[in-house]
């Protein structure tokens, strides 16, 4: 692991007012001008700049208005969870008497509108389908749904593949002929455009309307849950939802996680939305159903949200011992490797692995390994299906894309985006398609590529271990993909290090002028540390507060350190 720093960036756009070391962080992070600071719906692309989504609004607005059936198909994560509650909630909000959902099983139906989702669809009654975070890949469902005679609306934010499915509609920003200033808003993101602008044709045609604003908290939950770019619209999105979190105006399903979480909602960071929210929904679909994930979003009261989502928390539970036993048997793969055998794409697999915990799986392998991971799963008839996970540098789908045309017969099916991916494939091919996957690989990754690296925002003296310097750190956010958590870095006496909780190590360090400061570092490894004989570290690390006892203080969260010997 290399930590570099940050080179210096122009800042004479950005406020004098503001301290030179913050200009820095926001300049390295993108931001050049004062505006871009105003996290104000108002700064937000208008309507009309995204495709189609003013003909989805007229078609939803004529189906609400003759009370047809909409049914809503979203998928089984939390950005679809969150996509299909939003969708759900809003459309009965503005009138619709009959709007259904379903979600894909993981394990039964897989991936997206199938053509058994439409016959569930058919059976329900639906006139309308609206799919949410998918349908761009769903060239059979949609065709299965139009021979019945359902239009379909396609909401989604994936990469389309060469060719369209033949929706009635499709509301895409990588639509190949849209115009929307962002191509990584999440599909929740997506879905919440699609209602400003029903909300629109509502008002024109003097139809009462909601304040689309007390939505914005799922928005939140779902376009950091899927770890999409934090961009310029996404941060906006984000914020505005943080802020109506920490006030309290959010729908009881949320404030319930939180709860079984033990995250207090008025210091809730976009992290936690990440890694206490999305988590526990996810879990609804990677172990069952992720229609209780939608129905704790839909709750609307705190008991019934709350028994709910304790339900939710348990499955969680139940995800990290499956993920655990997982993780040990993916370690002896990579165990006999060394740095410089390792191919340039991992591939797992093992027979009785869950598949809705593979994902997870490929994600911890590429962070301890700096490699794309791609671990794959037992599905149905003699196919694997399989979660990738990848690394700057390399566009997982456009890899995939590569090996499907170079070998047509490889891979059954797969899509994604750039950080992740899903594939399914025979069994009888997975030795093939992994010839095939990193031969291509290795004529795309660049050797630095393989190197990993911490950015650094330099190092900070002690006027900056401050519970105000700390402050004005948060109100820089949102922070997440795309723009990173501010990291720092410096060498630290060690006055006192222990271990809590089984495997984190709490520490005292000492700064350059013998400050004394806490300091954390989680999931290290206890054969090595704590170590009496360091008295000194070079550390990477991001300053926060840390609340015990009722006593707050500075806190370092240490991401990596080296002995000095």
């Amino acid at each position: 692991m290399q930590i570099k720093r940050y080179p210096d960036y122009p800042i004479e756009t950005l406020p004098a007012a503001m301290p030179a070391l913050l200009r820095q962080i926001i300049a390295r992070r993108g931001v050049s001008s004062v505006d871009e600071l105003q996290l104000t719906t108002q700064r937000l692309p208008r309507v009309e700049q995204l495709r189609g989504a003013h003909e989805a609004a007229e078609r939803l607005a004529q189906a609400i208005a003759e009370q047809r059936h909409i049914c809503i198909c979203g998928d089984f994560d939390a950005d679809g969870a969150t996509s299909t509650a939003l969708m759900v909630s809003v459309l009965r909000a503005c009138g619709a008497q009959h709007v259904s959902y379903i979600v894909p099983n993981r394990f039964a139906d897989g991936y997206g509108l199938s053509p058994a989702v439409v016959s569930h669809a058919q059976q329900q009654g639906a006139e309308l389908i609206v799919t949410v975070d998918s349908g761009i890949s769903c060239h059979a469902g949609i065709a299965a749904a139009t021979d019945c005679g359902i239009p379909v609306i396609v909401t989604d934010h994936h990469l389309p593949g060469p060719k369209l499915p033949a929706a009635a509609i499709i509301v895409n920003p990588n639509h190949p002929d849209c115009t929307f200033p962002s191509k990584s808003i999440a599909g929740v993101g997506v879905a919440f455009y699609v209602l400003l602008a029903l909300r629109q044709v509502l008002r024109e045609q003097g139809r009462a309307t909601p304040n689309l604003a007390d939505w914005l908290d799922l928005v939140a939950v779902g376009t950091v849950a899927d770890v999409v770019k934090l961009d310029g619209i996404n941060r906006i999105l984000v914020h505005q939802g943080l802020q109506r979190i920490r006030s309290g105006h959010c729908r009881p399903g949320i404030q319930a996680l939180l709860t079984v979480a033990g995250r207090d909602p008025e210091q809730l960071q976009a992290a936690d939305l990440g890694f206490a929210i999305g988590p526990r929904i996810n879990a609804a679909g990677r172990l069952d159903d992720m229609a209780v994930g939608i129905e704790c979003l839909l709750a609307e009261t705190q008991t019934g949200a709350l028994q709910l989502a304790q339900q939710l928390d348990q499955y969680n539970r139940e995800r990290r011992a499956i993920e655990t036993e997982m993780r040990e048997q993916a370690a002896e793969y990579v165990a006999d490797y060394t740095a410089s055998a390792i191919p340039p794409v991992v591939v797992l697999y093992q027979t009785g692995w869950h598949q809705g915990v593979i994902g997870i799986v490929a994600g911890r392998v590429k962070e301890q390994i700096h490699r794309p991971v791609i671990a794959f799963a037992d599905a149905e008839e003699g196919l694997l299906k399989g979660s990738a996970r990848s690394i700057a540098g390399i566009h997982m789908r456009d890899l995939l894309e590569a090996v499907h045309s170079h070998h047509p017969q490889l891979i059954e099916r797969f899509g994604g985006h750039a950080m992740a991916a899903g594939l399914t494939l025979k069994k009888s091919n997975l030795e093939r398609f992994q010839e095939a996957l990193e031969s291509t690989a290795e004529r795309w990754l660049d050797g630095a590529d393989l190197e990993p690296v911490l950015w650094s925002d330099g190092e900070l003296d002690e006027s900056s271990l401050t519970q105000q310097f700390v402050q004005q750190l948060r109100a820089l956010g949102p922070f997440g993909q795309g723009f990173p958590e501010p990291l720092f870095d410096g060498e630290f006496g060690i006055i006192q290090q222990r271990i809590v909780g089984s495997k984190h190590l709490k520490l005292v360090l000492a700064t350059p002028a013998k400050v004394p400061i806490d300091a954390i570092a989680f999931n290290i490894d206890t054969t090595e540390w704590p170590d009496a004989s360091v008295q000194r570290i070079h550390a990477a690390y991001q300053v926060q507060l840390n609340t015990f006892r009722g006593r707050t203080s500075v806190q370092l969260q240490l991401e990596h350190f080296v002995a000095l010997r």
